[in-house]
């Protein structure tokens, strides 16, 4: 996305950082230059003169709409500039206004759908884009509950923009329990922390999906049977149990708890005996039809 109108493409991303206000999203910008490379990564700037961030001014502003920030360029409001459609570790939406060749308006301004903060479960992933074809522009989202969503644009083409509640054109993924046995065989959709990307990938003129996600693998040790699996991984968890009882209970005296707290990382350590875990994550393919 060419931020600044000087033909050149430039880089956008968001990060996090400590200021005077206590943690914050900002936004790194490498600006592109002739022959294809860039400049080094710097804050992207209000036109105040200071880094962009989610309502620096309100102290209401809970800090996780402040952080992780995500941002996505385009003109949402049909003047002509490219704007800034933003999301946070919260699951909210933001809008810094562009006022052309590469300045923002300090000052963000929340998405609402009918009076109403527009949000999913966290982890807003904003994609601009057209998606229904009738000529304004959308916004969709993946969350840290999976799935995608799509908040439609109801304002018409060159309009501010006007938004429906988010509702899921790909369903999150089933709620499996942390640690419950998963191989890659099991998995036939999404799982969670998805984020998305829209184009034609096929070349039909129709908008695809592309939907990244976040899964762990779990599977016996080597050389266990799923039933000495399953034995080993209950027997563990009862001793687990016991020792999170101990240290939930105000009643519990300072030795029982250190010798709980020491037994637990025992535990963790012993997990690798009977289970083999592999966090890593996949890239879905949905074909519009």
């Amino acid at each position: 996305m060419d931020l600044n109108n000087d033909g050149h493409p430039d880089i956008l991303s968001g990060s996090y950082s400590w200021n005077e206000r206590g943690m914050a999203g900002i936004f790194q910008v490498l600006w592109g230059q002739p022959g294809g490379g860039f400049k080094q990564p710097t804050p992207l700037q209000g036109t105040d003169g200071k880094p962009l961030i989610i309502l620096p001014d309100d102290k209401k502003t809970p800090t996780l709409a402040r952080i992780c920030t995500r941002p996505t360029a385009a003109d949402w409001d049909g003047d002509g500039h490219i704007d800034l459609v933003v999301g946070n570790f919260g699951g909210s939406f933001y809008l810094f206004k562009g006022e052309g060749k590469g300045k923002f308006a300090p000052k963000a301004t929340k998405l609402t759908s009918g009076g109403k903060a527009l949000e999913v479960r966290h982890h807003s992933d904003p994609f601009v884009i057209d998606w229904d074809a009738d000529g304004d522009l959308d916004l969709l989202s993946g969350a840290s509950g999976g799935g995608v969503h799509w908040a439609e644009n109801t304002a018409g083409k060159g309009k501010a923009p006007t938004l429906k509640p988010f509702k899921a054109i790909i369903a999150s993924g089933p709620k499996r329990e942390y640690g419950a046995m998963l191989k890659e065989a099991d998995l036939d959709g999404p799982g969670s922390d998805t984020r998305i990307w829209v184009d034609d990938i096929n070349g039909d003129g129709k908008l695809d999906l592309l939907v990244g996600d976040s899964v762990q693998l779990v599977s016996p040790a080597k050389g266990l049977t799923e039933k000495e699996y399953h034995k080993q991984k209950a027997a563990w968890k009862v001793e687990k149990d016991k020792c999170i009882a101990i240290l939930s209970n105000r009643k519990s005296k300072k030795a029982e708890k250190r010798a709980a707290g020491k037994k637990m990382n025992n535990l963790h350590n012993q997990r690798k005996d009977f289970e083999i875990t592999k966090s890593t994550g996949y890239v879905w393919l949905y074909l519009q039809k």
